[in-house]
């Protein structure tokens, strides 16, 4: 039984977020995904953030970090095949291919392998123009007329 989520009540107190509630819900539509390799999402600072993968066994030639727009794609490619008599194999080596999904404004500023771990540095960089700005209130008598018409008439809606 598949359960589906009603974001209609996030809808009533919030503007421009359609795009956030439509990755949700299709976040909730994918099929449950391989977990391999195991990795980390920290918060480093307020709009710096890090991502850890355990890649033990792979060379730093054999991983690709792809930053392509609001998608970060990590792949693992072994070269031929492994044609060892294993009694026991623990240490998965299969090739892989990891996505994370970007929010605006987010860049990959950096991606270092130590000791089997691979972490890659992404920092939130808004530009000033986004950024939160004071507005200044102003004294009047009357508020200001409402010169285009056309333009309200379909965002009103009754309370």
């Amino acid at each position: 039984m598949r359960t589906t989520l009603d974001f209609s009540p996030l809808s009533r107190s919030s503007v421009g977020f359609d795009h956030v509630f439509d990755l949700l819900d299709a976040a909730s539509r994918l099929a449950p995904t391989d977990n391999w390799p195991p990795y980390d999402i920290l918060r480093v600072g307020d709009n710096q953030y890090r991502i850890i993968m355990s890649v033990a066994g792979f060379a730093p030639d054999e991983i690709t970090v792809t930053h392509e727009p609001q998608l970060l794609v990590v792949r693992g490619e072994k070269p031929g095949e492994d044609k060892a008599d294993y009694i026991y194999r623990g240490i998965a080596g299969r090739n892989f291919d990891r996505r994370f999904q970007l929010a605006d404004y987010v860049k990959v500023t950096g991606a270092n392998l130590a000791h089997g771990l691979l972490a890659i540095d992404l920092v939130r960089e808004l530009p000033e123009q986004m950024r939160p700005r004071r507005i200044e209130i102003h004294q009047a008598e009357t508020l200001p007329p409402i010169e285009d018409q056309e333009h309200t008439k379909g965002s009103r809606h009754a309370a």
